[in-house]
């Protein structure tokens, strides 16, 4: 009789037992991987608006072109790009210049890309029309979503589409702009001057891929800062008193604020349940005040960043929807918000006494409604008198208010809706812009259309391949 006999693999010597097998490392991916990290690390100083070194880092096509190529596929070794975020022989990388080195795991991260052969796995999407200097070129006019004068009355910032206009406030038609800042977003949600005007902070970014605060100057239309976060546009961008932080809102429910100088990240606060659509510095900048879809107006100490209060009453529904703007009354800490359910209204900035569940004590005024949403409010510089701006269907309202009293000075229907409205310094004018792409300017003392323009270059349809990408859109 055969004898047969089984032993267990386990029993094996080492020499005997089969060699495990380790799992096969994933592909590098360029946009999963690779574009986040240049995001954190390099655009602020390497993207159209700011190319240091003539060296821009933001499509693939940037890696590899040029006379100089930054990467040469499946030889890391001979790729200047490494080179310069790799440190050697214990010497320091060149590059970032400033902030802290890429760390040994992004590094290699970067170096097994290089030698995979650097493809390209990025989704395709249509490339913008842009003239030879870069700007992009229109055949429709784009949805105005943000407007903001000058401190002295003298500009007015207009967004476009992936820019930011600047022109005379007294400017009519043919489009004739000061300047055009063409910056990294494909989208401008928010605009501000600095308080002395020779800056202008815009919030921004690619819509579910990436969010940016610009900070340029004025009078040498240089980008100053470029500040990615997040990964979705930015809002509500606003500045301290003192011209020394910039505060944005963030649609992961976060606020934020920089410093303007440098960029760095001075609060980080998530105490909102969604997206966070305006921010305001209180009179002495101790304090940042913000208004979220989330249905709240929330009070947040700057240099502890702590959450002090919310502003609105807690008492379930007392607010009908959530709230879309912020402005802080010149001179005063009383607020001014607009929202979903149409009402403007007032509220003083700090509670005075213990808060009982039922109260609204801080509501000092609720002004009559517009139709539809109120997306956007602007003081006039003296604080006496207030815009808003509101969409319904299609169809928009521009209103103009005395802050004593509920009912408004006048009101215009306005083709489109209404997105952004501000005041000029002089307190003559209310500019309004939104969904048709149009500007129109109004008199503070009765409400006449003193004029309108279209603020970019239009040209024929036939001369490009491609459209407005913002035509048709709502604003959230």
């Amino acid at each position: 009789m055969a004898l047969l006999l089984f032993v267990a693999p386990s029993l094996l010597s080492p020499q005997e037992a089969a060699p495990a097998q380790e799992p096969a490392q994933e592909p590098v991916s360029f946009e999963r991987d690779l574009l986040p990290i240049f995001a954190a690390h390099c655009q602020g100083c390497h993207q159209p608006a700011r190319s240091s070194g003539d060296v821009r880092l933001v499509v693939h096509g940037d890696l590899l072109g040029g006379d100089a190529p930054l990467v040469v596929p499946g030889s890391a070794a001979e790729s200047l790009l490494l080179e310069v975020i790799a440190s050697e022989d214990g010497l320091p990388a060149s590059m970032p210049p400033e902030g802290e080195p890429l760390d040994a795991a992004t590094v290699d991260l970067v170096r097994r890309w290089i030698d995979e052969g650097a493809t390209d796995d990025a989704q395709a999407v249509p490339a913008e029309a842009r003239n030879g200097a870069g700007e992009p070129i229109y055949t429709r006019p784009p949805v105005v979503t943000s407007l903001a004068y000058s401190p002295d009355g003298a500009t007015l910032a207009v967004s476009g589409r992936g820019e930011v206009l600047l022109h005379r406030a007294d400017a009519e038609a043919p489009f004739d702009p000061l300047a055009r800042l063409v910056g990294l977003s494909d989208r401008i949600e928010a605009i501000a001057f600095s308080p002395d005007g020779a800056r202008l902070a815009v919030s921004g970014g690619v819509p579910a891929v990436r969010g940016e605060v610009q900070i340029w100057d004025v009078a040498k239309e240089e980008l100053l800062l470029s500040k990615q976060l997040t990964f979705d546009t930015l809002h509500g961008v606003s500045w301290s008193g003192d011209g020394t932080l910039v505060a944005v809102g963030c649609a992961d429910h976060t606020v934020r604020v920089l410093e303007a100088a440098t960029g760095k990240e001075v609060l980080f606060q998530g105490a909102h349940a969604d997206w966070v659509l305006g921010t305001a510095f209180s009179s002495d900048d101790s304090h940042l005040i913000t208004v979220s879809r989330d249905r709240s107006m929330k009070l947040i100490k700057v240099e502890s960043q702590q959450f002090i209060d919310n502003i609105t009453s807690i008492t379930p529904g007392a607010l009908r929807g959530g709230l879309m703007s912020v402005a802080r009354r010149p001179g005063r800490d009383e607020l001014l918000v607009g929202g979903a359910d149409g009402a403007p209204k007032t509220y003083r900035t700090y509670r005075e006494k213990k808060r009982v569940i039922g109260d609204d004590f801080n509501l000092l005024r609720a002004f009559e409604r517009l139709p539809g949403r109120v997306f956007s409010v602007a003081w006039t510089q003296d604080g006496a008198r207030f815009a808003a701006g509101s969409s319904l269907r299609g169809a928009g309202t521009v209103r103009f208010y005395d802050a004593e009293a509920e009912a408004p000075l006048w009101s215009r229907d306005v083709p489109g809706g209404v997105y952004t409205v501000a005041c000029r310094a002089s307190g003559r004018e209310v500019a309004a812009g939104g969904f048709d792409g149009v500007v129109r300017i109004y008199s503070a003392e009765g409400g006449a259309l003193l004029r309108e323009f279209v603020p970019v270059p239009l040209e024929r349809a036939e001369s490009t391949e491609t459209t407005d990408s913002t035509d048709g859109e709502t604003r959230p």
